[in-house]
């Protein structure tokens, strides 16, 4: 990447989820969180999770992103099996193929917008000219060129997230996935933030896995999976709905 890519579109399986389970051990009791997902989302999709707390939905995300492991079962994304992955091999991984939009943002405030959205190309071999002129395209791209050098405390919400993104998109990563990228936001900069994201899908080919609790934000997605008790449900494909 030279900057930032587009990514095409594709209609094969990006994410292969088989037959995974979850657990988690509390106390003397091994506690089902997810039971037996099948799932398979095609590369260039923007989908939505939906469920209420505790369905699972989290989880789900961070098992295709590699955060965690499953139980059982087997995860494939972009042609790899990530399943048995040791955790160094994992954030490799992660590093190249993954970029994370979290709710409350995760900039750190000490540092500039600029900074903030470099910290992942530090882990790369590129130089200081490299890393800069992906910044700025990160930077320019959501809106926020001319805000590079502000801290997180002078940024609005909106800003502070479209600055979240921007450090998501700098690795030019063929997968977004968003923990409920617009929970902490008024509505206002939610609908910004959710255009922008239907931007990076739309015009960057982007695979985009989205959490969220709010229906209007799942709207914008083509399909919305539903999760309930670790069982995972789900509506027909659709159009997005918000005119982004």
């Amino acid at each position: 990447m030279k900057t930032i890519g587009a990514n095409r579109a594709s209609s094969a399986s990006f994410i292969t989820l088989s037959r995974v389970s979850k657990s988690y051990r509390r106390g003397s009791q091994d506690v089902s969180v997810l039971d037996q997902i099948e799932l398979s989302i095609e590369g260039g999709s923007f989908e939505a999770i939906m469920g209420p707390s505790g369905s699972g939905k989290t989880t789900l995300l961070n098992l295709i992103s590699g955060i965690d492991k499953a139980t059982s079962g087997r995860v494939e994304v972009a042609g790899v099996d990530i399943t048995g992955r040791s955790e160094d091999e994992l954030a490799d991984w992660r590093l190249q193929n993954i970029g994370f939009v979290f709710q409350f943002y995760n900039l750190v405030q000490v540092l500039t917008a600029f900074q903030n959205v470099e910290l992942p190309l530090l882990l790369t071999k590129l130089s200081a000219k490299e890393r800069r002129l992906r910044v700025e395209t990160a930077l320019n791209l959501v809106g926020l060129g001319e805000r590079m050098h502000h801290l997180p405390r002078e940024l609005s919400g909106g800003q502070e997230q479209r600055v979240g993104i921007a450090r998501a998109i700098v690795t030019d990563p063929a997968m977004i996935v968003a923990d409920e990228p617009t929970g902490d936001l008024d509505r206002e900069s939610a609908i910004h933030v959710l255009g922008l994201l239907r931007r990076l899908h739309t015009e960057l080919g982007k695979t985009i896995v989205m959490v969220t609790h709010d229906p209007d934000a799942a709207n914008v997605a083509q399909r919305i999976r539903r999760i309930d008790k670790g069982k995972l449900l789900e509506d027909p494909p659709r159009r997005g709905a918000m005119t982004a």
